[in-house]
């Protein structure tokens, strides 16, 4: 076992600084451009939902200019916590998604149904409590960027209900934000890349 792991560490001190330096550049760029691959692919196949926003308070101003965003479908009446969960939407009369369930598995649902996936960040009490009354799930939805000095324009939307998220989801529940309207006109919308 001890020749393996020395003729191991010879064959490593004999490959040049330069290619092992190569090679983590190469790694790097690799996994850059699975992250925006990966990005694409939500925006390009996931079906589209309006979600409403809800005000949130207070507002961070060491992280740039960005817009916080909750939804009604941010907390949910739920039963047991698990830390990923699976939430039914459903488009209300008005054409946005609204909550119909929550579940711990992917569960069937039939156009216009979509399946979202979320994260329970915390538990709901004491730490020993596994049932809840309310869960707050994150959906990867809550900030999104915006050019400098756009920001408090746009909180101010949010915070009279003006603004609104149109989100791609795909049938795995992963969500990425598409584009934020504004008393119903797009605003911002994000490239496909």
């Amino acid at each position: 076992m001890m020749e393996l792991v020395a003729s191991v560490i010879r064959l490593w001190q004999r490959i040049p600084k330069a290619v092992l330096f190569g090679v983590a550049v190469l790694v790097q760029c690799v996994l850059l451009v699975l992250m925006v691959a990966d990005r694409m692919q939500i925006l390009r196949e996931g079906r589209e939902v309006t979600l409403q926003t809800q005000p949130v308070d207070p507002r961070d101003l060491l992280r740039g200019d960005y817009v916080v965003l909750r939804y009604d479908i941010s907390q949910l009446p739920a039963g047991e916590r698990n830390s990923v969960v699976f939430v039914k939407l459903a488009p209300n009369v008005n054409g946005l998604y609204e909550a119909v369930s929550v579940h711990a598995e992917p569960v069937a649902v039939t156009a216009p149904e979509v399946l979202i996936r979320g994260r329970v960040p915390y538990s709901c009490g004491s730490p020993g409590r596994t049932f809840c009354d309310k869960l707050t799930i994150k959906y990867g939805l809550e900030s999104y960027f915006v050019p400098e000095g756009e920001g408090k324009k746009l909180e101010q939307a949010r915070n009279q209900q003006k603004l609104r998220v149109v989100a791609a989801v795909l049938p795995s529940g992963r969500a990425a934000i598409k584009r934020l309207l504004l008393d119903g006109e797009p605003v911002y919308e994000e490239p496909l890349y």
